[in-house]
């Protein structure tokens, strides 16, 4: 009896001894069993809004990539892409439901139109009439003062629901119609919006849109915010990031293009070789204090306009995450994420996940901003009956490799 007793003794032991281990490999096990994200769920979009349904749309392709878009600002809300390891990995801001959508950061994820960017003033001339927009962007003192429009106007696309329809299991269509006098822009402006995923792992956004009955003007990007790392709430800072670009718009304290242009050379804006986006970012340098950071409209190398061209490619050295971006636009805003501040509820994301300062970038393929004040940019004036038309592709792969070759370039920082 006493021998029984104290084999059991020994196998209790043993038991105590291995516990922490096998509680801690049960932990992992579950940890690695759980997706790296949270399952956006179609009924938390479904609601009306204007009148209108609104409604959560998937697309996706063979490998697993998946594209989650609301047609509430035509916003995407989650893109899923492999790391290194094959593991799927959530790498675009959004939220889970849609009064969390229409609650948060006014851009993130929107289509946005009829006019990306800034307009000085929120006023400008064509063939003599002057139109008066609606005035969005203003400054809070200290900042210089300004009053421009922004993205649009007070609704623009991003605060609009748009008509979805789902093409395929890899595309979905997205319709407005801006009408005479929105916003204080002249002529009616049907536009559509065309997502779509390959199985070479590439988002696509195609737009065209047509003067149905006026001269007008009109300039287009997609406003996804990125973190290639799948973590949602980590720093941007460490992302590597080449921009093919030698040049950059100068601009006023107001924050619109003054019609000057810079050489990026020697400057904190040269992005020609890889670079940590966190480098140089806190530089004692104009065009980085007057956004906070990084907002600034680079004139992409494009030999033919119109023509698709590569615009910039971003690497994450912890997931090994890549992502190009091309398009057949001539610039392309840098976006690092100034504007978020971790508030909640504005701010608190998928898996009650806080998005703080630079937790995220956009990368805007448009024309310039302004550029209905500047006759020498490339136009962004539709002559009735005429089609405008472009495309902006984000191109997912992984290096491997990667990781070894940028700690020099992060650690430099």
């Amino acid at each position: 009896m006493r021998k029984a007793i104290k084999v059991m003794g020994l196998a209790a032991t043993s038991a105590l001894m291995f516990a922490p281990h096998l509680a801690f490999s049960a932990a992992k096990a579950a940890t690695m069993a759980q997706p790296a994200y949270v399952e956006l769920r179609a009924a938390d979009f479904q609601k009306e809004v204007d009148g209108k349904k609104v409604d959560l749309y998937t697309i996706k392709n063979k490998n697993g990539m998946v594209v989650k878009i609301t047609n509430y600002g035509a916003r995407v809300e989650q893109v899923l892409v492999p790391d290194r390891k094959g593991k799927l990995g959530d790498v675009a801001q959004g939220y889970e439901t849609i009064d969390q959508v229409m609650g948060g950061q006014g851009s993130m994820g929107a289509f946005i139109g009829r006019y990306a960017n800034r307009i000085a003033n929120g006023a400008f001339t064509l063939d003599g009439t002057e139109y008066k927009l609606a005035i969005n962007d203003l400054s809070t003192p200290p900042a210089p003062p300004r009053q421009n429009t922004l993205h649009g106007g007070k609704k623009g696309s991003r605060f609009v629901v748009f008509d979805a329809k789902q093409l395929s299991d890899s595309a979905v269509q997205m319709s407005i119609l801006f009408k005479d006098g929105e916003e204080g822009f002249p002529g009616d402006l049907p536009v559509r919006v065309v997502y779509a995923v390959n199985d070479k792992n590439e988002l696509s956004i195609t737009y065209d849109a047509v003067a149905a009955n006026k001269k007008t003007v009109a300039n287009f990007t997609g406003h996804t915010f990125w973190n290639l790392s799948g973590d949602l709430g980590s720093l941007i800072e460490d992302h590597v990031l080449t921009i093919n670009s030698n040049k950059v718009l100068d601009v006023s304290p107001a924050l619109v293009p003054n019609g000057q242009i810079r050489d990026v050379a020697d400057t904190p804006l040269d992005f020609r070789k890889p670079k940590a986006i966190g480098k140089d970012i806190k530089a004692d340098y104009d065009l980085l204090k007057a956004g906070g950071g990084y907002d600034n409209h680079f004139i992409v190398n494009q030999k033919t306009p119109g023509e698709m061209t590569f615009d910039a490619r971003v690497m994450d050295p912890k997931s090994g995450r890549v992502m190009e971006i091309w398009s057949t636009e001539p610039g392309i805003q840098l976006y690092s994420g100034n504007f978020l501040e971790g508030k909640i509820p504005r701010d608190m994301g998928k898996g009650s996940t806080v998005y703080p300062f630079r937790s995220a970038f956009a990368m805007e393929p448009s024309h310039y901003p302004d550029s209905v004040n500047h006759p020498e940019f490339p136009t962004t004036v539709i002559n009735p009956g005429e089609w405008y038309s472009g495309k902006i592709v984000y191109k997912f792969s992984v290096d491997k490799g990667m990781k070894k070759a940028v700690a020099k370039t992060v650690a430099k920082k």
